[in-house]
């Protein structure tokens, strides 16, 4: 039983100061750092305290280690570690903070000592407020474990804070491993969001690609007049900047964030807002350009007539029926001739996506969500496309109806809607014999 009876001292015990001896061996112990002036603390002593506390083999990123008698007694030290095992798929991370009493360990898997997005942190917690013989039920419920909560999340966050401002490199290598944890946060901590946004960081038109931009950094460059923070989700760099929704933006040098991973778009529809400027993806309806960058006379030439115009889109509306809410045209499109735009807001195409993917890997049937609504569709009246359509309708209304089915599927492939492009391919098919017999 000696081995067992270790096993209890080391779980509860490894930090006493009392010499403890079994079977007239003395049983070796740590020294409790939490406890110690952090310049009695060296790095390599930190370090080795990390490894022995998380079982880890790695070094941490870093740590934070702090003492506070207001509004509650507590010590901490917590580290960061330097890999984000979730990232490797190895399922979700558990807590890996633990609750001492004056040394004496309380619980090591304590519920509410810390949200759940933090749950990436190894470390401990040793409160003298707390009662010896405090069960985990009540414990959930404690004041003080809400207390020490709130303690230790805002001082994390705000240790994240400084990292960013004082020592960037860290903070952006830590953001790669660890950002989606924060993300995480945004959407399901309200108390802490706005000191959260504050951490976010996304590539941008501004930035170089690899590099990344805060919400505030974003903000100090917008132009006057720019009331909302404009962002465009994609599978990479190049897939939205070669999309229709960007040319607008590009060609009035408005800054758009580049959302890259599945939550990006959660983060947005659920914080709403950062420093009053509403989140807005760029693929919106009603989005007003001109307010921000009028367009210039140059840029309004060689475009069609109004009455041309209203005609074409009529034709199109009509081919398109009940595929299509509206059509209209466009002065968001530089070098694509048409787009479809997103009348929900709180719902993008890429969002209703995903929703439906997820359904299908929980068993549900995706076709609860119900059928796809009818679009809404922008043609650009500069684009030779647009033009040569204008003039074809009344000479071949036959394909002009195909092209206009075909300028339909088109915007729906860039805007991530087509999902079977069996009925597409054939239409090609008719299109390209009828250019050939000509």
């Amino acid at each position: 039983q000696k081995d067992k009876l270790e096993g209890i001292i080391k779980r509860y015990s490894s930090f006493v100061q009392f010499p403890i001896k079994v079977d007239g061996d003395e049983f070796k112990t740590v020294q409790a750092l939490w406890l110690k002036g952090k310049s009695d603390i060296t790095d390599e002593e930190y370090k080795e305290f990390y490894k022995f506390q998380a079982n880890a083999f790695d070094d941490p990123r870093f740590w934070l280690h702090f003492a506070a008698d207001a509004p509650i007694s507590i010590n901490t030290l917590l580290f960061a570690p330097t890999e984000n095992m979730e990232g490797f798929g190895f399922g979700r991370m558990e807590s890996g903070v633990a609750l001492y009493c004056r040394k004496v360990l309380i619980d090591s898997d304590p519920k509410g000592l810390l949200p759940d997005w933090l749950r990436f942190l190894r470390g401990v917690v040793d409160s003298a407020d707390l009662p010896l013989n405090i069960s985990r039920e009540s414990m959930q419920d404690s004041a003080l474990i809400q207390k020490l909560n709130k303690v230790i999340t805002k001082r994390f966050l705000k240790t994240l804070e400084e990292k960013a401002k004082k020592e960037p490199e860290v903070f952006n290598d830590f953001w790669k491993s660890f950002g989606i944890f924060l993300k995480e946060g945004v959407t399901t901590d309200f108390t802490h969001r706005d000191q959260l946004l504050k951490l976010l960081r996304y590539e941008s038109s501004y930035t170089e690609e690899g590099s990344n931009t805060s919400l505030a950094d974003y903000l100090s460059r917008a132009p006057e007049g720019q009331k909302e923070i404009y962002y465009l989700s994609g599978a990479s760099r190049s897939a939205i900047e070669t999309g229709p929704y960007f040319e607008a933006f590009k060609a009035r040098n408005i800054e758009v964030l580049y959302l890259y991973e599945p939550i990006d778009e959660f983060v947005m529809n659920h914080a709403r807002a950062f420093e009053e400027k509403s989140f807005i993806s760029a693929d919106a309806d009603g989005i007003d350009l001109e307010a921000i960058a009028p367009e210039t006379d140059t840029d309004k030439e060689d475009a069609l007539a109004t009455d041309a115009v209203e005609g074409l889109c009529a034709f199109i509306k009509e081919k398109l029926g009940n595929d299509v809410s509206e059509v209209a045209a466009s002065d968001r499109l530089v070098g694509s001739p048409a787009m479809i735009v997103n009348g929900d807001k709180m719902m993008t195409a890429q969002m209703r996506k995903m929703m439906k993917a997820m359904q299908q890997q929980q068993g549900d049937d995706a076709s609860a969500m119900g059928a796809e609504p009818p679009v809404k569709l922008q043609i650009n009246p500069r684009h030779a496309l647009v033009k040569n359509l204008a003039e074809l309708r009344g000479s071949n209304e036959e394909l002009a109806g195909l092209i206009s089915e075909q300028l339909l599927d088109n915007a729906r492939v860039a805007a991530g809607l087509l999902e079977d492009p069996s009925a597409m391919i054939q239409r090609n098919y008719k299109i390209l014999e009828q250019l050939s017999s000509k």
